[in-house]
């Protein structure tokens, strides 16, 4: 019986070894010695090296990841990020941007890079996400939207012809401002 437990013990020694012996570090990046290099630790940026791979960016310190969330992206550091208070990321729509070294980011790409090429199985899936239709204006009657009514299929209204409005009467195109004036300095 205690010849028994001596193999046990002899052959879990063994495998443990094996586990984490510095060839299995290669393959296995979670069983690496140096923590600033692990997939999924979130550190501040200037901890980390030029080429990493983060997600999850904060834009303020201390506000919690704003940037870069999106299902299979990433961003990478181009910069330095120990050597300045700004570090250059470059964003996976291929824009640079200036973040603070002191802002928070988690290592590694956001998982399930496959969400993008899902179809959706019939109709009713779009509902079940919470989609709505959208239906056009001028499919709709002049008491619903401005583009609506005429005799048949109308694009405008009136001679003239009408630009592109909200149901509401504003203007869509054309540079028109419609969000709130910014306070000048």
């Amino acid at each position: 019986m205690a010849f028994l437990s001596r193999a046990r013990v002899a052959s879990s020694a063994l495998f443990a070894k094996r586990a984490f012996s510095s060839s299995s570090t290669a393959y296995n990046p979670m069983f690496s010695p140096d923590i600033s290099s692990q997939v999924g630790s979130c550190m501040p940026i200037s901890m980390m090296r030029i080429g990493t791979i983060i997600h999850n960016i904060e834009m303020n310190p201390g506000q919690g990841g704003k940037l870069v969330r999106a299902a299979g992206t990433y961003a990478t550091i181009l910069k330095d990020p120990s050597a300045s208070k700004l570090c250059l990321i470059r964003l996976p729509s291929k824009v640079e941007k200036l973040i603070d070294s002191q802002c928070r980011a988690t290592i590694g790409v956001v998982s399930n890079p496959e969400h993008k090429t899902k179809k959706l199985r019939k109709a009713g899936h779009s509902r079940w996400l919470g989609r709505r239709p959208v239906v056009r204006g001028v499919a709709m009657n002049p008491v619903d939207h401005p583009h609506g009514g005429g005799e048949g299929k109308s694009k405008s209204s009136g001679s003239r012809g009408r630009q592109s409005v909200t149901p509401w009467g504003k203007p869509t195109k054309g540079g028109y401002k419609t969000g709130p004036l910014r306070r000048r300095k």
